[in-house]
This record gives C-alpha cells, structure tokens and sequence, in this order.
C-alpha cells in the first residue's frame, strides 16, 4: 500500500481506495476525487489508478509475492451524482520468487518534473527501445514515440493550442483551480492536488510564487511568467502518446495507466524525467461532451498515422534542468476501507 499511493495520478486527485485482505487486495476509485469538467468522463482517474496498480504489482514481486490481477470490465459514463466508491481492479497474492527490479527501486524517487529538460542532450537509444518495449505484455496498448523535431512541434502546436481552449472555459478551470495548494496548512491538511514546490520553477521564483496571492499566482501562470507552456514542452527530446483500442473502455484506461507508470519508473531509474501534457486528448473528452466536431481525434489520429489506436495519453521526457520535489500524499490509513 505504501508503495501504491506513491502513484501518479491527474492533478494529485489521488483517487485511490483498497480493501486488504491476506491474500488479495481490491482497487476501488472514489469518484468524488475528480477535476469535473475536465475529465468528465474519468478516463484520466481511471488512467490513475492503473498507476497504482502497477505500483502494487511491482511492489509484490519485491516481497515474495506472485500478482495476478483482474480488471473490471465496463465503459466509461459521466461522473456520477452520487460518491460510492467503485471497484476497478483486483490482485490475488500467492508466494512467488522474490525480485527487486529497477522499477520498484525507482518508485520512492519518481515525480512528475514541469521543469524546462535540456533540448541538446537526446535520449540515448537505448532507453527508447527499453521504453518501446514496456508495452510487451499489454496487446491493447501502443507506445508511439517521436524524436524529430518536426514530430514534436506539430504535437506541441495541437496541444498548447488545446490547453488555451480548454482552459479558456470556467467550469475546466474552477474544476483545476480547486485541487491547487498554495498555503502550508492546506498542503498538510489535504495532503493531495498540486503545489507550488511540485510547481517545476527555480528556487527564487518558487519563493516569490508563495507570496503571490491566488489570484495573482493564476494571472502570472496565463501569461506565462512560471514557464511558458510551449516553451517547456519543446525542451524535451521525446514525446510520447500512448494509445489504445478504446479510450472509454474501463480496462484499456487501466492498462495504459500500468503503462505511464512502467514509463516514468523507467525514465527514474535512467536518470530522465517525464510529465504528461494531455490537453489534446482532454479536448477530446470535452468535444464528444459538448457535441462539437471531433477536431482533436483528426489531428492526433494524423500525427499516429493508424486507425485502429485511440490515443489517451500524452508525455514528454528527457533530461530536466531542476530536481522535481516530491508532491504530498495522504497516509496509507486513510485510503484503506
């Protein structure tokens, strides 16, 4: 348990419940810990807790344990009125040969770095294929990588184009605005959502950020002054997309999650760094929500050059010029039913 609330997931929603047993453990989202209009389907909580799944099959292994997990089959409906928690997942443990590998060791240092990466040094080929490769054992996933530069600027124009519309619209950023932490005590009360520490920035200008008030802090941040987002974006050497079959289905959202983990454990262990950028893809949710032309399925559906993917999620990586801080967690005790 301990190692999966170490889990990524959007905005820090930490969306996570288990139900312990001694021979199994049971993945439950709470749907309430949601960023509403901007993942009205809860494809990215889903994505989320694929996260911790991975993480709690990893962490298996390293303690003797053999995982064999089961998804819940199903689509993805709206965020539902009501907040009963709902069973995504389950991992049945058996004694197992024990086994500490790279990805497990690298889960206590694993954080989403927003700082800008350092353009001039490439990702080595090596960890391109190593990253190619995480998708071996999940048929209904597909990692497309792109490294030319040409590549990543046509997904760079799409995807800060989408971030200015989607954020454009006030339910998306009302629903943003309340899982960001800026005082102290709200960050040691709540223990989740984002932080001005996770924030990427230099050190002088996190500290000025924690002067700003709220309002002020959201004006900088639009206009750029924290780090433009193109900019940021561009830096990195790598963009990544990953794609499945069905971006509503319950289970390839779960998958491509144990498959974003596999990759940001990874990029820890070979001294990279990782962040999502899925705006694109959360214009895709928004369209199909308010009934307007599908524009981002064509656009990303061009950069794949495949029909038969969806893309669901969104990455850059490389080399990052600041050490990422860790971002705060709520206890083990208070996410197990």
């Amino acid at each position: 348990m301990r190692a999966a609330i170490l889990a990524a997931s959007p905005h820090n929603t930490q969306p996570w419940l288990f139900k312990v047993t001694d021979s199994w453990i049971e993945l439950y989202m709470d749907t309430q810990r949601n960023v509403g209009a901007l993942d009205p389907y809860l494809r990215e909580e889903h994505i989320g807790m694929g996260c911790a799944l991975e993480n709690i099959c990893l962490a298996a292994a390293a303690n003797g344990y053999q995982a064999r997990v089961t998804l819940v089959p199903g689509n993805l409906d709206p965020i539902p009125a009501e907040g009963m928690p709902k069973l995504v997942a389950r991992a049945y443990l058996s004694p197992g040969k024990q086994e500490q590998t790279e990805l497990y060791n690298a889960i206590p240092r694993r954080h989403t770095n927003r700082s800008a990466y350092i353009p001039q040094t490439p990702v080595p080929p090596e960890f391109i294929e190593a990253l190619s490769r995480l998708t071996s054992d999940e048929p209904d996933v597909k990692m497309f990588l792109f490294t030319a530069e040409t590549d990543r600027k046509k997904i760079v124009e799409i995807s800060s184009a989408a971030n200015d519309e989607i954020y454009s619209d006030p339910a998306v950023k009302a629903a943003s605005d309340r899982w960001i932490r800026i005082n102290w005590s709200a960050v040691q009360k709540l223990r989740d959502g984002l932080t001005v520490d996770a924030a990427g920035l230099p050190p002088i200008a996190t500290a000025v950020a924690k002067t700003m008030p709220f309002w002020m802090l959201k004006w900088a941040a639009s206009r750029g002054a924290l780090g433009g987002y193109s900019r940021v974006m561009l830096s990195a050497p790598l963009i990544g997309i990953l794609a499945v079959h069905d971006r509503y289905d319950q289970e390839n959202c779960l998958r491509a999650g144990r498959i974003w983990q596999r990759a940001q454990l990874l990029a820890t262990a070979r001294g990279l760094a990782g962040r999502p950028c899925n705006e694109a893809v959360e214009m895709i949710d928004y369209e199909k929500t308010h009934k307007r032309p599908a524009m981002r399925v064509s656009l990303l559906g061009e950069i794949l050059g495949d029909p038969v993917w969806q893309p669901t999620f969104v990455f850059y990586m490389g080399y990052p010029t600041l050490t990422a801080r860790a971002s705060p967690r709520r206890p083990v005790e208070t996410v197990v039913l």
